[in-house]
């Protein structure tokens, strides 16, 4: 039997400060079209589009103090699908506005990722790594139809 996956429904960060990130991400996923859902999950908060749900959790006490590092086990980093390069820019002139951290400089074509590859990347105030990316769909149709992608993949020894 072949169950079908048809898109992430949510997913839950964890972090250091609820109120710093919420409000950071109040401003993020506000530019980005979010709304805040109530009522809130326990502790957290959540913010939806109708397509996908971001939910913020408290770090356990124990964990307080620990750095995030995304080389190690769990999110390495999260990327959002743009429609349109423009919108890349656009996110980019808001991130640069709000003074949020950018990572790798502004919107450029990224080639290692594919062709037509277009992103910002930027961090969150835990330093958890985001990416607002425009990849033309005709070549994720294609990959996701012949069920594999032909990029370049970084590994530990070329990174």
């Amino acid at each position: 039997m072949a169950i079908e996956v048809f898109g992430v429904e949510h997913i839950d960060l964890t972090v250091s400060d609820l109120q710093r990130a919420s409000a950071f991400y109040e401003k993020i996923f506000g530019a980005l079209g979010f709304k805040r859902v109530s009522p809130q999950m326990s502790g957290g908060t959540v913010w939806t589009n109708g397509y996908v749900s971001f939910g913020l959790r408290m770090v356990a006490p124990e964990e307080k103090d620990v750095a995030f590092n995304r080389y190690r086990v769990g999110l390495h980093h999260l990327a959002l699908k743009a429609r349109s390069r423009e919108d890349v820019d656009q996110f980019y002139q808001f991130l640069v506005r709000e003074g949020v951290p950018i990572l790798e400089g502004p919107p450029a074509e990224y080639p290692q990722y594919g062709p037509n590859y277009y992103a910002v990347f930027f961090a969150d105030p835990d330093g958890m790594k985001f990416e607002l990316v425009h990849y033309p769909w005709g070549y994720w149709k294609r990959a996701q139809t012949a069920g594999r992608d032909e990029r370049p993949r970084y590994t530990p020894d070329n990174v």
